[in-house]
């Protein structure tokens, strides 16, 4: 995945942003959703690796804004601006939202991957942020590893290989 460039690792429930020659990579995707908004002149991207689709569930004062994809979104275009990208030449990719468990019960709560493409499409599109492609779904965990200098998302799945979206 590494051409022997500097590599930014996100965590899960956190987000970086980077500049080319970098690169900005994510591992542990399985329900949660890789979201990479990058600025393709500017050669600046940023992932947040989103767990939850939406804030309103959690507990407590200060919330974690990398962890819910209604506020990791907006946080990360936040940044991606701060850091000098142009607004209105923002792209995204996405990868991850698997369904990693099968339940008998068609329980809403229960699809946390569906939901997270879902919310992180919905607040992409509020900020008016194409989404030029996508390898979510399915039931297999990947890695994603985001080149801003070629705008390449690599995707390696469990058990299916490394594609490039």
């Amino acid at each position: 995945m590494t051409e022997n460039l500097h590599v930014v690792k996100v965590g899960i429930a956190d987000m970086k942003i980077v500049r080319a020659p970098g690169l900005i990579r994510t591992s542990g995707l399985g329900s949660c959703v890789g979201v990479v908004i990058y600025d393709q002149v500017k050669e600046i991207a940023g992932l947040a690796h989103v767990m939850l689709p939406d804030s309103s569930l959690a507990k407590g004062g200060s919330i974690n804004r990398a962890k819910y994809a209604d506020t990791a979104v907006k946080e990360l275009v936040s940044l991606l601006v701060k850091g000098g990208a142009c607004p209105m030449a923002l792209k995204a990719k996405i990868a991850g939202g698997a369904q990693m468990f099968q339940f008998t019960a068609v329980n809403d709560l229960m699809r946390i991957g569906p939901r997270n493409v879902e919310a992180v499409k919905k607040e992409l599109a509020k900020l008016k942020i194409s989404v030029v492609a996508e390898d979510v779904g399915g039931n297999n965990g990947r890695t994603i590893e985001f080149n801003p200098k070629t705008c390449e998302l690599s995707i390696r799945t469990v058990n299916k290989g490394t594609s490039i979206i």
